[in-house]
């Protein structure tokens, strides 16, 4: 299936660049939908999107006190250094909550816009780059939060922090790519809203976001370093807290696997979307 644009694209659902492409030729609509999505969220509360704000620094706040104080106490450890452990904490928050987001919307996407769904001439392949746009705002101000945070522990800012969007980029493709392939998915399995909870709560903790890679058996921990967010969270980790700069290898091969997956997702998409509008 091939379909030539105004732009002159050449997008097909088995074309690589259509991942991105996709973007590129609707950009404008998608910005108008991720704003107003972002705003629509907020609209009617007393601090509207400084809620973006507080739902982080509440979230840090009250993982770290569990965490680095009631638990040592109650098992009978020492108490740990909390400032630096709440850092390491918030760090692997963010990389966590960008895919989180991404994945427990992914479901129910289509159900809940039927009237794009059903508008012939409405390119409904674009409401995942919507989602990941929102999910992609969102994680700027936690990211705010933890630079911020990080300053004022550590006294300063390493300069790797410049390579922190290279690290964040695949993970945002990645989950693009989860968008696409749940959302069509979820339209014939209605099942998959409510695993959905519960993966995301076992991936929590299965991700070393409250304890570092390092602490676990080599055993264990060569087989936790197969999911993908553990890498991306240990390197947020070394661009921001310890100044490491990773690999531009390892970055490539974390950025083409997640195009590999985008595009795998986006061609799963257009392979299943005739049957939406009859099943919606």
């Amino acid at each position: 299936m091939n379909h030539k644009t105004s732009n002159g694209f050449v997008t097909s659902a088995y074309n690589p660049l259509a991942v991105f492409s996709t973007f590129w030729i609707h950009r404008e609509l998608i910005l108008q939908l991720a704003w107003r999505e972002i705003v629509q969220r907020y609209r009617g509360s007393v601090f509207g999107l400084l809620w973006s704000l507080f739902h982080p620094l509440l979230m840090l706040a009250v993982f770290t006190f569990v965490f680095g104080r009631v638990l040592p106490t109650r098992s009978g450890l020492d108490v740990i250094d909390t400032p630096a452990f709440g850092l390491t904490l918030f760090a692997g928050l963010v990389v966590f909550w960008l895919i989180s987001e991404c994945l427990t919307r992914a479901p129910r996407l289509l159900l809940e816009n039927p009237s794009f769904v059903k508008r012939v001439v409405f390119p409904v392949e674009i409401l995942p780059w919507v989602v990941v746009l929102t999910a992609v705002f969102h994680t700027t101000v936690s990211t705010i939060v933890l630079l911020c945070a990080t300053w004022f522990v550590q006294g300063s800012l390493p300069f790797s922090i410049v390579m922190l969007p290279f690290v964040l980029a695949p993970v945002a493709i990645f989950g693009l790519g989860a968008l696409w392939f749940f959302a069509a998915l979820g339209v014939y399995i209605r099942d998959i809203q409510q695993m959905m909870p519960i993966f995301l709560t076992a991936l929590m903790f299965l991700t070393p976001i409250f304890y570092p890679s390092s602490a676990l058996p080599d055993a264990i921990r060569s087989v936790l370093m197969l999911n993908p967010l553990a890498g991306a969270i240990e390197r947020t980790r070394a661009v921001v807290l310890t100044g490491v700069i990773p690999d531009w290898q390892v970055l490539l091969g974390a950025f083409l696997t997640s195009w590999a997956i985008a595009w795998l997702g986006r061609a799963w998409f257009e392979r299943v979307r005739w049957g939406f509008a009859g099943v919606i």
